[in-house]
């Protein structure tokens, strides 16, 4: 029979470095001399025939030399390779149905049904006892993804690890005796490592948000921007004030003249006497009458709609700082489109800059309106006067 476990060892060997796919990082010779290993160990320690601890030696031998053939049901493959070699060596046929038995009690979820095949289920799971348990866990993972296309994260990698270990149990007194702590050990281990990965995972999720959140937040601008906006501003606030004032002295000061000349000289223009004042009263009352009407102009407010669309914040068409692009508009509506404002830099930067542009627009039109205002008036006067003075010379006596 030792004979016969050698043939097994030789053509096992042969069989693996020949035939398996160099994928198989984990199913391979030395993870079935490993399983040979435990199970010779196993078989020391419990009282069982010199035929059945052959037939268990045998059946480690062969337990996963399938997955030369097929990686799916590679158990019923092993059993076809090891009655095929058994036949060229005379084994009884009792025998090799045992060895089968054997063979095919390590299928996933198989519960065991005697002693042989629980010492060899638990040399099949050794590996979760062995201090070098990660490493050799590593090499399975790395099968999976060369031959299953099955690609796990560190983090699946290891949860699925701890469920293993967490519902896996040995079956013979002597794994359970001097295995069982150190699997816990390696359990303990990935439980710390999970813990571990977690907090690492939460904190660069915490990064990312961070980043996430310093990326769409409005960057507060230099303190030279802001002091250039606040000044510009401020400045054209002022000289809209100024023009105003202006506007409204002149404003004031014509409608006085206008009081005056329709009090006192309009009434005295029904004498036949006094009919060379009606021109020049004509001239001074018209360049005051169009004092005030510039005067007005220059002063008078242009409202827009009020009113914008979620298209035009899209499209960063609309400036949401000036009272007469909203007006109009609902208290969430305004609310929504500041907000979608507030969360674009550019969009903010460019309201304020066109809220500047537009109000240069608005003093432009003032100024020259009250330039103009100015000029009528001072004209009017002139020609007023002048008016008068040629009326009396010419035909008034005072």
């Amino acid at each position: 029979m030792d004979n016969l476990i050698i043939e097994v060892e030789k053509h096992v060997v042969n069989l693996l470095n020949e035939q398996l796919n160099s994928s198989h990082t984990y199913h391979n010779l030395p993870h079935t001399q490993r399983v040979v290993e435990k199970t010779k160990e196993l078989i020391e320690s419990h009282n069982i025939t010199e035929t059945d601890a052959n037939n268990l030696v045998i059946a480690a031998w062969f337990h996963d030399v399938g997955y030369t053939q097929n990686i799916n049901n590679h158990e019923e493959e092993s059993v076809k390779l090891l009655q095929s070699f058994l036949e060229n060596h005379d084994v009884s046929k009792e025998n090799t149905d045992t060895i089968s038995k054997i063979i095919l009690a390590t299928k996933m979820g198989y519960e065991p049904e005697n002693l042989l095949e629980k010492i060899i289920r638990d040399a099949d799971s050794s590996h979760l006892a062995d201090k070098n348990f990660s490493d050799i866990s590593e090499l399975l993972r790395k099968e999976w993804e060369l031959v299953c296309d099955k690609t796990l994260t560190e983090s699946e990698w290891i949860k699925e690890n701890i469920k293993f270990l967490t519902t896996h149990r040995f079956y013979t007194d002597f794994a359970s005796a001097n295995w069982e702590n150190r699997k816990g050990e390696n359990l303990a281990r990935l439980l710390k490592f999970q813990k571990k990965l977690t907090l690492e995972t939460n904190k660069l999720k915490q990064k990312k948000e961070e980043l996430k959140f310093k990326k769409n937040k409005i960057e507060l601008p230099e303190r030279g921007i802001e002091t250039m906006f606040r000044v510009a501003l401020r400045n054209h606030i002022t000289l809209s004030d100024i023009a105003d004032t202006k506007a409204n002295i002149l404003l004031s000061v014509n409608a006085i003249i206008i009081s005056l000349v329709l009090s006192n000289l309009v009434s005295k223009l029904d004498n036949p006497s006094n009919d060379y004042l009606i021109w020049p009263t004509v001239i001074f009352a018209g360049f005051t009458v169009a004092s005030i009407v510039l005067s007005v102009l220059a002063t008078r407010p242009n409202v827009t709609s009020g009113k914008f669309s979620k298209q035009d914040v899209a499209e960063k068409k609309v400036n949401l700082l000036f009272f007469g692009n909203f007006h109009k508009m609902k208290l969430d509506e305004f609310e929504w489109a500041m907000h979608e404002m507030m969360q674009d830099r550019d969009y903010l930067y460019g309201s304020l800059t066109k809220d500047l542009y537009f109000l240069g627009l608005v003093l432009n039109r003032k100024y020259s309106l009250l330039r103009l205002t100015y000029t009528v008036f001072m004209i009017g006067i002139v020609i007023s006067v002048l008016a008068f003075a040629v009326a009396f010379k010419l035909y008034g006596t005072v």
